[in-house]
């Protein structure tokens, strides 16, 4: 295959046209862009002025790629076709598909389609039994950008996180999905950390693990109407297993709708372990349908039976957190749990008109607070930290 070169005004457009492979041609493919994506990339990158590179239409295999700035000017990459990853999860010699690295300036475009084909790095031995599958590849990591936006394009079925946001700065993700089938372990849609001004807006995500997780060092996050479900919700951490973990400051959660997920919106810190800040963290109109947790701070958050749950608290101080305007229905009577550290009380926390209902066999929704005095305001339904918490909570995923 060639790559055709058209100039258009002043931007520099690439077009990676059909390739033809016997490997691709048996599959019933398009053909393999490695060489021609990544030789597109230099030439774009390497351009003074504005630079698009164009995968058309049809489907597509790709091995690997890390796409490395910094570039000479502002760059494109425009997917419309379906770009396939090795499904054998063996082929990866890192924990990564698709890198976009040291870029300014960068915009991924399209209706296209990542797909990792990681159905069979679900069944892989071991991975869906203790939920860590770490050493399998991301699709997309986005790695020190500035100033970038990821806009219609869609990933599908990642064998680890679909998306990974390290480092970067004024990112936003628009009108983006994340496909994955709900029993998928580990696969998380959209996974921040020590980033600055991501923003994630009118986004669908359905998946096997948390829809949106952020991690340490995320500062000034806007998520705004994200639809999640299925998956583990909207969660920030888990917080405090690392050492010299950064401060998480500034996430607002708006206008987003959780159907039939683990957990709704979540805060959660390991007990024991190493120290941390949370702050400024507001949850404000969501809805809930049939979510088991739709409001929780989990302090004590344990998963695998990794730590002495009820000897060890949580050294992650959390502050100024607003729980506002969320309604539904819960599918378990927990609808909302505030479980704070004992040694660090959570400051600050706000509850305003919270109406969600459970019917079940035992009983209505209730809330449950410990080691917190919420400041409340509004309808109350389940009435505010009015029942008392089991001495060993119920562990959430």
């Amino acid at each position: 295959m060639a790559i055709q070169f058209n100039f258009v005004s002043s931007m520099l457009i690439l077009l990676l046209l059909t390739i033809s492979s016997a490997k691709a041609q048996e599959a019933g493919g398009g053909g393999v862009i490695d060489v021609p994506l990544l030789d597109a990339w230099k030439e774009a990158c390497a351009s003074t002025s504005p630079a698009k590179i164009v995968v058309p239409k049809g489907i597509y295999f790709l091995s690997t790629a890390t796409l490395d700035g910094p570039c000479k000017a502002p760059i494109e990459l425009q997917v419309e076709g379906t770009v396939k990853a090795p499904a054998d999860p063996g082929a990866f010699k890192e924990p990564k598909w698709i890198a976009f690295n040291r870029i300014e300036n960068f915009k991924l475009s399209g209706a296209g389609v990542f797909d990792g084909q990681g159905t069979t790095a679900y069944k892989r031995k071991g991975c869906k039994k203790h939920n860590f599958c770490g050493s399998l590849p991301i699709n997309l990591r986005f790695d020190f950008l500035t100033n970038a936006m990821i806009q219609g394009v869609t990933t599908k079925d990642s064998k680890q996180f679909h998306v990974n946001v390290l480092g970067c700065k004024n990112i936003t993700f628009e009108h983006f999905t994340v496909l994955a089938p709900g029993e998928s372990p580990n696969t998380d849609g959209i996974h921040i950390g020590r980033s600055d001004g991501v923003n994630v807006l009118n986004t669908e995500i359905k998946t096997g693990d948390d829809c949106v997780s952020i991690g340490d060092g995320t500062k000034n996050l806007v998520i705004n109407g994200v639809t999640c479900g299925p998956g583990h919700g909207i969660s920030i951490g888990s917080l405090g297993l690392f050492k010299n973990e950064e401060p998480v400051d500034g996430v607002t959660v708006k206008n987003c709708t959780l159907t039939n997920t683990s957990n709704g919106v979540r805060i959660k810190s390991w007990p024991g372990a190493e120290p941390g800040t949370c702050s400024n963290i507001h949850f404000e109109d969501i809805t809930v349908t049939n979510v088991s947790s739709p409001i929780i701070i989990d302090q004590k958050y344990c998963p695998w039976n990794k730590c002495k749950i009820n000897v060890q608290e949580s050294k992650v101080k959390l502050s100024n957190i607003s729980f506002k305007n969320i309604h539904g229905t819960s599918a378990l009577p927990e609808a909302v749990k505030i479980i704070c550290s004992a040694t660090l009380p959570c400051e600050n926390v706000e509850l305003a008109d919270i109406e969600i209902t459970h019917n079940g066999p035992t009983g209505t929704a209730i809330s449950q607070c410990s080691n917190v005095k919420p400041k409340v305001s509004g309808k109350q339904n389940p009435a505010a930290c009015s029942a008392p918490v089991p001495a060993n909570p119920t562990p959430t995923s």
